[in-house]
């Protein structure tokens, strides 16, 4: 698999959206720090529970959402990412400058101490011992400026060293905004994206709503042909009418309304809209998770032999484990916004290591009255890693291509669990 090239490359992807309003800020933190990579022909399956991140993952990707932090690369190309690491290391670099310079600066140090002090012991004293402990922290900040006034030799600042500080700030800040710069610009570049972009192409979860109805079967398909400059209509019947039947529909389909079709027709029309640029990556947004069981299966079929037809690369977002084990060559099991187990499709169905992965493959049910009646359901809890403020957990590589989000001590343990 490292021999062969990557279509796509996720780097550390977040996606953060605010919730709530006034002056305090809350994020629901949707992606949180995503990486995988997608090589040229492979079928990368992305599983999860609902509201794990997995779709939010797909479309940021696809930049119906812009990132909040991260790097997008296709094709080795950047198509996306975020900012909000550079505004970090501007903050970042703002609170020390100001610790320095309260260092150079004794008046001000001695007051902020003096501050702190007391902030601690009010906040940790009983409602009656407050007022007293107020009342002498105003004596003993009237104490302070009176020998700050008394001693301004002994409280003098050190301005050559403040004046160093801020230039440094100054020159670390432009650094960064350059950097964000840079990024806008990039990403503001429609004429590179959209060429790129048509590369890519999604196919949504629902194949209802993700159809117009005032619009006919032709015009939802020729929709990618005319953004990307198409004008000719012939044309455009002859690549309509070709994509059709590739996806199991007949020319003659093309005149009609989506709620002249089945469940199953629609998503065929959404695939055929979605393969009519001609893309190298599918986004597959949980693509049968809305129709009946008994055509899963046949647009299932269908992704797989488009796949090996035209060599796609496929983003395949699922919850349906037995699904994703039949389609994908590798899968990444997200929790919370977080991968938390990436392997082999074989892999992962031998050695799950994480518990929440364990969570999910016991939830699959078998058609054997035999096996369901032994069936052990396991209850994912987070507790059992008992994790400390100071554990790294982190994705590691516990066999060659499989990687379990873990401390160091925990991924020694699932090395010693692997079953050969």
């Amino acid at each position: 698999m490292e021999n062969r090239s990557k279509i796509l490359e996720v780097k550390n992807l977040k996606q953060h959206f605010k919730v709530g309003s006034g002056g305090r800020k809350l994020y629901v933190r949707a992606v949180d720090g995503v990486s995988f990579d997608i090589y040229k022909g492979e079928v990368f399956g992305l599983v999860g529970e609902s509201g794990c991140g997995k779709t939010t993952t797909g479309r940021t990707i696809i930049k119906l959402y812009d990132a909040t932090d991260g790097e997008i690369y296709f094709n080795g190309e950047r198509i996306g990412g975020g900012i909000q690491s550079f505004l970090n290391e501007i903050k970042k670099a703002k609170q020390e400058a100001k610790l320095a310079i309260i260092e150079n600066k004794p008046a001000v140090k001695a007051k902020k101490e003096l501050k702190d002090k007391y902030a601690a012991l009010i906040a940790s004293s009983l409602d009656v011992k407050k007022e007293e402990l107020k009342a002498e922290y105003k004596a003993k900040l009237a104490e302070l400026n009176a020998d700050i006034k008394a001693n301004p030799d002994k409280y003098q600042e050190n301005t050559e060293a403040i004046e160093k500080i801020k230039a440094d700030l100054n020159e670390a800040v432009n650094v960064q905004k350059a950097n964000i710069r840079a990024l806008k610009a990039d990403n503001a570049y429609k004429g590179k994206t959209i060429e790129l972009m048509k590369k890519i192409q999604m196919i949504f979860q629902d194949p209802i709503s993700s159809l117009n109805p005032r619009m006919t079967v032709r015009e939802i398909i020729a929709e990618g042909l005319k953004i990307a400059g198409i004008k000719d209509n012939k044309i455009i019947d002859e690549k309509v009418h070709a994509v059709l039947k590739v996806v199991g529909l007949l020319p003659e389909h093309a005149y009609r309304y989506p709620h002249e079709f089945s469940g199953g027709q629609r998503q065929r029309i959404g695939i055929a809209r979605a393969l009519i640029s001609e893309p190298e990556l599918l986004i597959a947004d949980e693509p049968i998770s809305a129709l009946d069981v008994s055509i899963q299966a046949q647009v299932i079929n269908l992704l797989k032999n488009l796949q090996k037809t035209l060599n796609l690369s496929i983003l395949f977002i699922a919850h349906d484990l037995s699904v994703v084990k039949y389609f994908s060559d590798r899968i990444a099991v997200m929790y919370y916004g977080k991968i938390v187990e990436l392997a082999s499709s074989d892999a992962l169905f031998k050695n799950p290591m994480h518990p929440y992965t364990k969570a999910l493959l016991s939830a699959i049910p078998l058609p054997d009255p035999n096996y369901e009646k032994q069936r052990v359901r396991y209850i994912y809890d987070p507790s059992v890693h008992g994790y400390t403020p100071n554990d790294e957990v982190v994705l590691r590589e516990i066999e060659p291509g499989h990687f379990v989000r873990s401390s160091v001590k925990e991924a020694e343990v699932y090395k010693k669990a692997l079953v050969k």
